[in-house]
This record gives structure tokens, sequence and C-alpha cells, in this order.
């Protein structure tokens, strides 16, 4: 359990490097957070949006995977715990992806 916590805190320490360009891409409902840990468009992205989703998912990934190897548990646990952290810490009013369906926090 002790794994998972420091796992969590990574992920979350590991995405505010993110946090300008995330911001405003969130605020303008452009992103939003999945349960797999990952960010994905919420309506047909702009080349702008594509390239920031594919940069944040791609420093996503490699931290997960870090974190994963360093704490001995299967990456897709930590993918799981990063997505439930992540949409937990979304703002009301932005986006979330749930059960395969986006909807307004």
């Amino acid at each position: 359990m002790k794994s998972l916590a420091v796992a969590a805190l990574a992920v979350l320490l590991s995405m505010t490097a993110w946090a300008i360009d995330l911001h405003s891409a969130k605020s303008q409902g452009l992103v939003g957070e999945t349960e797999s840990g990952y960010l994905a468009a919420v309506a047909s992205p702009s080349q702008e949006v594509s390239t920031l989703i594919r940069d944040v998912n791609l420093q996503r990934r490699k931290e997960y995977e870090r974190i994963a190897r360093e704490n001995g548990i299967a990456l897709s646990d930590v993918e799981a715990l990063a997505g439930k952290k992540a949409i937990e810490k979304t703002p009301s009013g932005q986006f979330v992806k749930l059960g395969g369906a986006w909807r307004t926090k």
C-alpha cells in the first residue's frame, strides 16, 4: 500500500510540469482526463491540441513505467491509480471520461 501512495504522489508531481499549457486546454474543454491515466481530446482536436496530448501522454507513460519499475508493480496498476487521482483532482467544469463517456465534472 505504501508503494501505491508513493506512486500516486510521484504521478501527481509529474503532472505539474505541463500545468500551464495543459491547464489552458482543460479550461477550454479541449482535453480531459481518462480512467486510463492519460489525456484525450474531448472533440476533434487541432494539430496543436493533438501535439499537446501526445507530448503529455508520452511523458506520463515514461513516469508511470519508472514508478512501476521502482515499486515492483504492474504498469496497468500505476495507470489506473493515476487516472483515478487525476479525475479526483479535476476541477468542476472540466471534462473527465468515465465508462467511455465524456462528462463535465
